[in-house]
């Protein structure tokens, strides 16, 4: 019933629009409840970042971009979330029209630019109520200084003792210039500018990477020798594309910006296939990009990935997209007689 509500509103209102009317039912306990949810699938149990976690699945960060509903996505069926981006200034971001349902695709074009209330604002939502589950937080830099790392630096002042883990945006394609922290030298100094901060402050939370998968196989080679030498903590593979768009059947495929849904599901089960090699169980992946059942989940595992994030499979599967895809999953591996999750990770690079 909910997935036909969705469809329909979604269907007929702006994106926008549609998603604060999404959070807004989110925060509302009593317009959202699903008696099968199922708390714990035992075979999708892991400990990661030295986190327990009850599930694989995870809502990217996007969706609860200001920090409004990390406490209540535990109830439909994610073992994690991730706020944000969050940049130390509020801001608009880029102009609207900026977010584009490409439905014959599944997909979703977004130019958004990190719009969002600022650090200070969120951290005072978050302090206010703490997170109860696994909650990352997203930080990114204001559109000015997106080739710096001061901003950076702020963001993780902030948050790094009132959240699970932290994760570095360097990988939106709609922030001028942000991907050019993929640079070798750029790379380099943002992830010892980050391990001293963390150091100075004397925290162990985990720093993770989200990166492009608009990169090579060089690219790929060059950054896993840096993250390994670096020794960072995990990664996130991958962001939104600007490429896959010639063969979508959308008219709203021509809109400048970021792809994400099935449309780049090869292409980051490519990317995180080619992380793996190099990399390994060294440093945890979190594989995002087109998961919306318990098939693409078991691909993204199967490639390297240990959890998974999700955000357009919640536009068109519906709020408990994710309760779906842990019980397919854990059929899955019950199928193929794989104890648990862990045992998966992998299976399509050996």
């Amino acid at each position: 019933m909910y997935k036909k509500l969705f469809e329909l509103y979604f269907k007929k209102t702006d994106p926008e629009l549609a998603h604060k009317f999404a959070i807004n039912i989110i925060k509302n306990p009593l317009l959202l409840k699903n008696p099968f949810i199922k708390d714990n699938f035992k075979n999708l149990n892991q400990k990661l970042f030295n986190l327990h976690f009850k599930n694989p699945i995870g809502l990217a960060a996007g969706f609860d971009k200001n920090g409004e509903i990390y406490n209540k996505v535990g109830k439909l069926g994610f073992g994690f979330t991730e706020v944000g981006t969050v940049t130390p200034e509020p801001q608009f971001g880029n102009q609207k029209p900026r977010v584009f349902r490409l439905t014959e695709d599944q997909a979703i074009i977004n130019r958004l630019g990190f719009p969002n209330d600022g650090m200070f604002e969120i951290k005072r939502r978050m302090e206010n109520s703490l997170p109860m589950g696994i909650c990352g937080v997203n930080i990114g830099p204001n559109k000015q200084n997106a080739h710096e790392s001061a901003d950076f630096l702020k963001c993780f002042e902030q948050f790094f003792n009132i959240t699970s883990y932290i994760t570095v945006n360097i990988s939106s394609p709609n922030t001028p210039k942000l991907r050019l922290q993929h640079k070798r030298e750029n790379i380099k100094k943002l992830i010892e500018e980050l391990h001293i901060k963390r150091d100075s402050l004397s925290s162990k939370i985990p720093i993770l990477f989200k990166i492009s998968p608009d990169i090579n196989i060089l690219e790929v080679e060059e950054l896993s020798k840096i993250f390994l030498e670096s020794s960072i903590d995990g990664l996130i593979l991958t962001n939104t594309s600007i490429h896959n768009k010639d063969k979508l059947n959308s008219v709203n495929r021509i809109e400048e910006g970021g792809l994400s849904g099935p449309p780049i599901e090869n292409t980051s089960n490519l990317l995180i296939q080619e992380f793996y090699k190099n990399i390994g169980r060294k440093i945890p992946i979190i594989g995002v990009g087109g998961i919306r059942d318990g098939k693409s989940a078991f691909e993204k595992i199967k490639s390297g990935a240990s959890l998974l994030q999700l955000y357009t499979s919640m536009i068109y599967e519906g709020p408990f997209v994710a309760n779906k895809i842990n019980r397919e999953l854990s059929l899955i591996l019950k199928e193929k007689g794989i104890e648990n999750i862990s045992s998966a990770i992998g299976l399509n690079c050996n």
